[in-house]
């Protein structure tokens, strides 16, 4: 289940000029007049174009810039395309996988196949050559992603399917392929993950995920079980249980682990929202736009993608996910606002709106977790409009009751240039959830909705170190921009790789 086909990525070492391939990318930083290095050496084949267009204005450099320059027989690649850098003190990693996704995206709309690029950064930029092959990697894997499995018309511009990293310092060729390696193993998970979330409800129902998560586990070496309603009764999952008696697809909990560490008895939770579609239940939502919550999965896509990466990249370190899967639908068997069900906790919820539901399938999971003895751990959900409202499509929203926990997840964040901020949990936001006629009530109200329903969850964490990802707002983009394609996003998917990887090597 790979996105838009799969590209096969190389590293090279030889000349870029003596590189034969459609269309070669160089960069350029802005400012510069003269181009030095690798485009330098370029522009000389070319008999000083680029210089000349340079002069003319026409090639400035600036980030998101790029120029198409024919070669017409003087170099083996047919095109050259100069990518701009932007100004030498502002870049970074993050802006090296914006360039690649962009210029990689350019070539293909321009009928290029096989490409080739210089490895961006790693000269006068001062990255380390092993970081600037991942965010090369990293950036072309997701730039070109489409999702065409529905569509039976060929693409206008067909696809690409090679990238050369080309470089002429055989001693740097271990840390580029290392790079390389890890690149294409995180970005084929975010691909993964968005591939799952971009699937039509119809075709991604909760036993369509269970499926895809027993496949995977198979491939990749990871332990699958799965939860069938009887189990869910018999543990007390109440509230997932009564979100699921609308639907005529049975629900399914999946737990998917990653064993890379025999010797230690410390397991990493991921809790991933699994809602294949919601309707609103009875609480029904506006017909408008409410076919995209066939992407109320994100959450459980991005841990199973997680998973999925953990299974290549084998860091000595023991992950299990949590996936609760139902589709929310109003039925004669539907919950009904003023219900109230029975967490596996112990706690009783009051239903307020059935539309509040991914709260109650996550209150299970994550008292499932705490069961388990995970720790920390982590859960994502597409939970609230509210956190969309107020982040907008920017920023992932980050929840906690452990600042040291939020701190690294954060760190992991920056890492990916993925944007998270962090949110406050106030007691007095508790306030809001309180009930009259249960211990508690599935939502608090209008006012604070994203806090109000991360302290909700909070009530199923006890004392458990944790962290909510809302990703209401960054799962789905209306647009194209950088490395991010118009459709599932993938958000928080090479955070958390990020954040295991991390707690792997020492660090929490």
């Amino acid at each position: 289940m790979k996105g838009g086909g799969a590209l096969e990525l190389k590293v090279v070492i030889g000349d870029a000029i003596q590189i034969e391939v459609d269309a070669l990318i160089v960069n350029l930083f802005e400012g510069i007049t003269q181009p030095g290095g690798a485009t330098g050496a370029v522009d000389r084949a070319l008999g000083g174009a680029i210089t000349e267009l340079i002069a003319a204005s026409e090639i400035k450099g600036r980030s998101g810039e790029n120029t198409l320059i024919h070669t017409l027989g003087r170099i083996p690649a047919k095109r050259v395309i100069v990518a701009g850098l932007g100004k030498q003190s502002q870049l970074s990693v993050d802006r090296i996988r914006r360039i690649t996704a962009e210029a990689c995206r350019y070539a293909r709309g321009k009928g290029s196949r096989r490409l080739a690029t210089i490895v961006h950064g790693a000269g006068a930029g001062g990255i380390e050559p092993d970081i600037a092959a991942q965010a090369i990697a990293e950036g072309s894997i997701l730039g070109l992603y489409t999702f065409r499995r529905h569509i039976t018309k060929e693409p206008d511009n067909g696809r690409v399917d090679e990238l050369l990293i080309v470089e002429r310092d055989e001693s740097r060729l271990s840390q580029l392929e290392r790079g390389c390696s890890a690149g294409k193993v995180i970005a084929e998970a975010v691909n993964f993950a968005r591939d799952m979330i971009n699937e039509p409800a119809n075709f991604m129902t909760p036993g369509d995920m269970a499926e895809t998560a027993m496949k995977i586990a198979a491939e990749y070496g990871l332990q699958y079980t799965v939860l069938e309603r009887e189990q869910m009764r018999e543990m007390g999952m109440g509230a997932l249980l009564g979100v699921a008696q609308g639907s005529g697809q049975a629900p399914k909990f999946i737990v998917l682990q990653y064993r890379g560490d025999d010797a230690s008895q410390r397991v990493v939770g991921l809790v991933g929202k699994g809602i294949t579609f919601d309707s609103g239940g009875i609480s029904i939502k506006p017909s408008e736009n409410m076919g995209e919550m066939k992407g109320d999965m994100a959450g459980g896509a991005t841990v199973m993608a997680v998973l999925l990466a953990l299974g290549q990249l084998k860091p000595k370190i023991n992950v299990t996910a949590l996936i609760p899967a139902t589709e929310n639908l109003p039925s004669g068997m539907a919950l009904k606002p003023g219900d109230v069900v029975r967490a596996m906790n112990g706690k009783t919820i009051e239903i307020v709106s059935t539309d509040a539901e991914g709260r109650l399938i996550l209150a299970d999971a994550l008292s499932y977790a705490v069961k388990l003895g995970l720790s920390p751990i982590v859960d994502v959900a597409t939970l609230t409009g509210a956190c969309h409202v107020a982040l907008g499509d920017v920023a992932t929203g980050g929840f906690t009751n452990n600042e040291e926990l939020v701190k690294r997840v954060v760190g992991s964040a920056e890492e990916a240039g993925e944007r998270l901020w962090q949110m406050p949990m106030y007691e007095e936001y508790r306030e809001q959830n309180k009930s009259d006629v249960a211990d508690i009530k599935n939502t608090g109200g209008r006012y604070g909705g994203a806090i109000t329903a991360a302290q909700f969850l909070s009530e199923f964490v006890g004392d458990s170190p944790w962290v909510h990802l809302d990703i209401a707002g960054t799962s789905y983009a209306s647009k194209e921009k950088g490395y991010v394609v118009k459709g599932a996003t993938g958000a928080t998917v090479r955070t958390l790789i990020g954040l295991v990887l991390s707690l792997a090597s020492g660090g929490g």
